[in-house]
């Protein structure tokens, strides 16, 4: 699946909206209505209301049959419209999903008798394939399912599942290890242990969760559903208790008659909560496709929720904060040595240093003045590892090192140098900066710092900023001294830090903040991560990353890109906007309806309600079918607002409660009043009601 195909699956493509409608009247067998029992409740009375038209052709009935059968009609297309929204959700989901399945094939696989490129295989249906098995992969092969290279590596092209064309090296003993069923591999060859069973692969769980088959309700949902049919319950028992009062009334006084049948459901109806009941399922599936349109898969809708309530966002330093590319800035000389000894001696140093570190150094001291400065063929190139902390070059006789400070400060010491009484104070300023400081020397001699910079994101701190005004904290974590960590979290405007961070501190840290009553969330992409993607109430692993922190998290990033979990708090956040405001403006839609369909149903009885008739209705038909029209009417013209979602504002909870209140409901309150009126106006001289 391309990101292109992404962006041009649309909810209102006319392919889509032809099967949406098929679905929806698919969704109004009973049997599947009653997954949603305020609609369902509306069902049986569309039900009620058609035999009530029925029979009121086949006898005299003092109401007009044209009322009865336009109610039931309106109540029909109110359940249809509620299914149209959750049918055009779950479209865009199926749309997706079946261009993943045409990248799943049944593919043979070479399955080993022990993990080892030259051990004896024999060929098997990837179906047959089961936990623990080792398949050896080639140049060509598409992968037969999700595992971890254990020998070798092999570039593999993952467009099918993250929609880039950028192939990516997977290799044993690392934390690039993971490979997914689907993917092709491009060149050289491996054996891939299986760590999914058949069905249950990283592929059968998008196409799933997109699709929506295994979306479960989540917390906020069910206690909204629980809401909505506690207020269903009570509405239903109020109109149930109308016939016998208005019976008892109109028998008493002589005037009158009791209320009917299809008043009586048309009044239930307009009053019970339909407007979010319908656009409910929408929302959530609709916010689990805007999370996909980023290339991000959450594994359950219980983690989008939870990301709408996270208020502890623990952020890793590179490549989240930072660019994660360290660039030299400047060349400090320590006291008795020159700037241009410094610069040669850097650049010479680093002529073996391959990293990004080392080729910003090369390229600042060419700046500095070091021209074209080389070492002769029989130098002797010493590369930068992580165990020696250094590299170097052998050039002309001397030696010329580039380092931790530790690192060169203990082998000068060592071979009886001379440490400059002003290096620490350097070394020092420098990490205090956010900086880190390599130290360079010649032979014996510490000639100065090179001064390397993180640079941080472009707009990052602005970012946050955002976050702290909807009471987010976030918290860097780091493996740098605290020193630099404490600088670069100044730069960049965090609220906390942890410095040489190690997994169980990352551990330690969530629990200790779940303790204090705190949603977490963090990213991870290493094994070392997986005991706290498992702890965090909202995990992100990284699609590049190993098995175990892919299978700790609850939702995956395809694009692995850290920084998506600021974009996933605001999807989380913007769900939840979304169901509050929708939910206020049904509510508020209430109280217009009252004016309009309670003084229609009572009046004939209670001549006094007549005074209630606010909007001057034209008469009690045409009050109540222009409340019911409307009723229906507003769930499809809110479906492009459900599926959209709020727009997300990083604005304090109570201004945001403030603001959903005068919009949506102020807005619920106006609209009925405006969009019953105008109804009524055109039904009452057509139908003559």
């Amino acid at each position: 699946m391309t990101r292109k195909h992404v962006e041009t699956v649309q909810a209102f493509d006319k392919a889509m909206i032809r099967e949406a409608l098929v679905d929806a009247m698919k969704k109004l067998d009973p049997r599947q209505q009653k997954e949603n029992p305020v609609m369902f409740a509306v069902e049986i009375g569309g039900i009620l209301t058609t035999l009530a038209f029925f029979a009121s052709l086949a006898s005299s009935s003092s109401e007009p049959p044209l009322f009865s059968g336009l109610v039931s009609l309106w109540l029909w297309l109110t359940v249809f419209f509620s299914n149209i929204a959750e049918s055009l959700s779950e479209g865009r989901g199926k749309a997706r999903a079946a261009s993943l399945r045409e990248s799943r094939t049944d593919v043979t696989a070479r399955r080993l008798s022990s993990p080892s490129l030259t051990a004896p295989f024999d060929e098997v249906p990837s179906t047959s394939l089961a936990l623990g098995d080792h398949v050896l992969v080639r140049q060509g092969d598409q992968i037969p399912s999700d595992g971890e290279v254990v020998t070798g590596a092999v570039l593999v092209n993952e467009a099918a599942i993250t929609g880039e064309s950028a192939p990516v090296v997977r290799e044993s003993g690392g934390d690039r290890s993971a490979v997914t069923g689907g993917t092709t591999v491009l060149a050289n060859e491996a054996v891939v242990r299986i760590t999914a069973a058949p069905g249950q692969t990283f592929l059968d769980r998008m196409i799933a969760m997109i699709e929506g088959a295994e979306r479960r309700k989540t917390p906020n949902e069910i206690a909204l559903d629980v809401l909505l049919f506690a207020l269903t319950g009570v509405f239903l028992a109020v109109v149930a208790n109308l016939y016998p009062v208005s019976a008892y009334s109109a028998s008493v006084s002589g005037q009158g008659a009791a209320v009917s049948l299809t008043v009586l459901i048309a009044l239930f109806v307009c009053l019970a909560p339909t407007t979010i009941a319908a656009l409910l399922p929408a929302i959530g599936i609709a916010g689990m496709d805007r999370l996909f349109q980023r290339n991000v898969i959450a594994l359950s809708g219980r983690a989008i929720e939870a990301a709408g309530d996270v208020n502890v966002l623990l952020l890793d330093k590179t490549g989240t904060i930072t660019l994660g590319n360290r660039q030299a800035v400047a060349f400090v000389p320590v006291n008795g040595q020159t700037h241009a000894a410094l610069v040669e001696a850097s650049l010479l140093a680093s002529f073996a240093d391959e990293t990004p570190e080392g080729r910003s150094i090369i390229d600042l001291a060419r700046e500095s003045g070091a021209g074209d400065l080389t070492c002769p063929a029989d130098a002797v190139f010493i590369p930068f590892s992580a165990q020696t902390r250094q590299s170097g070059v052998d050039c002309r006789g001397v030696k010329y090192r580039k380092g931790a400070p530790d690192t060169i400060v203990r082998e000068v010491a060592a071979a009886r140098g001379t440490v400059p009484a002003d290096l620490d104070a350097k070394v020092a300023g420098i990490a205090s900066s956010g900086g880190t400081p390599l130290v360079v020397s010649r032979d014996l001699t510490i000639l100065g710092v090179v001064h390397l910079k993180d640079i941080l994101k472009p707009g990052i701190r602005e970012r946050f900023e955002d976050l702290r005004r909807i009471g987010i904290q976030t918290m860097m974590i780091t493996g740098d001294n605290h020193l630099t960590a404490a600088a670069i979290a100044a730069e960049a405007g965090v609220d906390d830090f942890l410095a040489e961070a190690k997994p169980e501190d990352k551990l330690r840290l969530i629990r200790d903040r779940q303790a204090e009553g705190y949603m977490v969330a963090m990213t991870g992409d290493g094994t070392n991560d997986a005991p706290a993607l498992a702890q965090a109430d909202v995990a992100v692993a990284m699609n590049n990353g190993t098995q175990p922190a892919r299978e700790a998290a609850n939702i995956i990033d395809l694009d692995s890109d850290p920084t998506k979990l600021l974009e996933i708090v605001e999807i989380g956040k913007q769900i939840l906007m979304t169901r509050g405001a929708l939910t206020t403006f049904s509510i508020a839609n209430d109280i217009a309806k009252y004016f309009a369909i309670i003084p229609a149903a009572l009046v004939g009885i209670y001549p006094a309600l007549a005074a209630l008739n606010i909007m001057h209705l034209s008469t009690p038909y045409s009050a109540v079918l222009s409340a019911v029209i409307f009723n229906a009417l507003i769930i499809p013209m809110l479906i492009p607002l459900a599926l959209k979602g709020v727009r997300f504002r990083p604005i304090p909870a109570d201004r945001l409660f403030l603001s959903n209140l005068i919009i949506y409901g102020g807005g619920g309150v106006i609209a009925p009043f405006i969009g019953i009126k105008l109804i009524d106006l055109l039904i009452a001289g057509g139908l003559h009601l």
